[in-house]
């Protein structure tokens, strides 16, 4: 029996994917163990924009180690399609007032027209104040320096 490797994504697949898709994992270098958590994503000019709450274990290891991993997938419930993306690169807090109202708009206006207000919850906010809350001075991450983009599918 022969191995089967799977077949890698072009760009243009790589970057659809990142496209359509909202959420991701995150493994952050957490010492003897990694670090692994599902972050929702906003991609602006080919950047990927997390929001953190400024609280908790990934606030302490990512300043530590800014160093993570993202993941990103696809796939047919039967499993019969899937695409895998892993992104390693730099997470780095926006600082420019600009570019974090950008991303709180794109988070806000994605949120309301895509995704439940209970998710709200994961960004720290209370669900019944609907989508309109998420606004303000969030702490918005990115993705920098990207050393390796990989992306690999189903075989066809």
């Amino acid at each position: 029996m022969s191995l089967v490797k799977l077949p890698r994504m072009s760009s243009d697949e790589i970057e659809t994917l990142l496209d359509n898709q909202f959420m991701c994992r995150i493994a952050f270098n957490g010492g003897d163990y990694p670090y692994l958590a599902p972050f929702r994503y906003v991609r602006i000019d080919d950047v990927l924009y997390f929001h953190f709450t400024d609280y908790g274990k990934k606030m302490r290891l990512l300043e530590k180690n800014d160093k993570a991993c993202i993941q990103i997938e696809s796939y047919k419930p039967d499993l019969s399609e899937y695409n895998f993306v892993s992104l390693r690169g730099r997470l780095v807090k926006v600082e420019d007032p600009d570019e974090v109202e950008q991303a709180v708009t794109l988070f806000a206006k994605t949120g309301k027209n895509s995704i439940s207000p209970k998710f709200l919850a994961a960004h720290g906010f209370e669900p019944d104040a609907g989508w309109d809350v998420f606004k303000g001075d969030l702490v918005i991450i990115k993705l920098v320096d990207i050393v390796e983009k990989v992306g690999l599918k189903s075989p066809d």
